[in-house]
């Protein structure tokens, strides 16, 4: 007789033991739904690079959010696409109150004042040079850009966010929005930092949904260099001590050593944005038939959550809740 003292299989020998002695599971509630918002009215379209992803106007948005929560997601982070016509250097329509973004806002928390909107602080959608930051003379400054987001920031917590999510990866950033938050008595508000936001080529598809890429050069002046996961230590203790609530780990697959990296140096809670290049890939392969397509969605949710995020911003996740259902 074979004498084998220790047999891991013994805890894999049925559904219900492998249930049993499961460690990480994936909840709905862990999920942060992004969404495309768009001028007009009664309009859905489909982003080409994101099959099953849609630009809501208004109207719409709000029937998406409805269905949405019925299936247990309550935190949403909306995104504009707005006319080219409205962009301009210094991203003024991002301060406009009758505008598309900050009226939605509104109206959101008017019809579902349960539910959680986070919104996106960084000058990109609205910028006439594609950048989440001023430029001049060729370059993206960065205490000037401070200003601008933190106005931004502010005019968002007055129409209603919950969570702030800064994206523009300008130093000093997070300090700048939560001290005008607190002094205009907005201290419940959350700042949710993109802590490592990587200059990735993962973003493509998103890009695509805003209309948001830069007209000249690069992001790499400003968010980080993918060969690099230390300095994510130092951005991530600068964000936390300048009064972050979140610090998330931003695209996910190829930076979960990052997110375990944070989880285990800093208690508060990690986000990873699952970003749309990972769900083109898996939505791609699915439709070529190389692929399981749920299969593959579900192990990378779960993989993200083993890393050591708590909170998953995720496309697929009106799908996950559905198949939860």
């Amino acid at each position: 007789m074979i004498n084998i003292t220790h047999r891991p299989r013994r805890n894999r020998k049925s559904a219900a033991i492998r249930n049993l002695v499961q460690e990480n599971e994936v909840r709905v509630n862990d999920l942060i739904f992004p969404l495309f918002l768009i001028e007009g009215k009664n309009k859905k379209t489909e982003v080409a690079s994101m099959p099953g992803i849609f630009r809501f106007s208004t109207d719409l948005l709000l029937k998406e959010i409805e269905t949405c929560m019925k299936l247990g997601i309550m935190t949403f982070d909306i995104f504009p696409s707005i006319s080219d016509k409205l962009k301009d250097k210094k991203a003024s329509e991002a301060l406009n109150k009758k505008g598309l973004y900050l009226n939605a806002i509104k109206e959101i928390k008017k019809h579902f004042p349960e539910a959680m909107i986070m919104t996106d602080v960084a000058m990109d959608p609205y910028s006439s040079d594609g950048h989440d930051g001023l430029v001049k003379n060729g370059k993206i400054v960065n205490d000037e850009t401070l200003e601008i987001l933190a106005k931004m920031a502010l005019a968002q917590a007055e129409a209603g966010a919950d969570i702030l999510g800064p994206s523009d990866m300008m130093d000093g950033r997070v300090g700048y929005i939560r001290e005008t938050l607190d002094e205009n008595g907005f201290t419940d508000v959350s700042i949710m930092s993109y802590t490592a936001k990587y200059a990735s080529a993962f973003y493509g598809p998103f890009r695509d949904a805003l209309s948001s890429a830069p007209k000249f050069g690069d992001k790499k002046t400003y968010q980080m260099n993918p060969a690099n996961s230390k300095e994510a230590l130092i951005e991530a203790d600068l964000d936390m001590n300048e009064g972050a609530d979140f610090l998330m780990v931003k695209p996910a697959l190829s930076y979960m050593d990052v997110i375990k990296l944070l989880n285990d140096n800093f208690n508060l809670p990690i986000a990873a944005y699952n970003v749309s290049g990972e769900y083109a890939m898996v939505k791609a392969a699915a439709a070529k038939g190389w692929i399981e397509g749920d299969k593959i969605r579900d192990e990378i949710l779960l993989s993200l959550k083993r890393a050591g995020a708590s909170v998953i911003l995720t496309y697929f996740a009106k799908e996950f809740a559905l198949a939860k259902r």
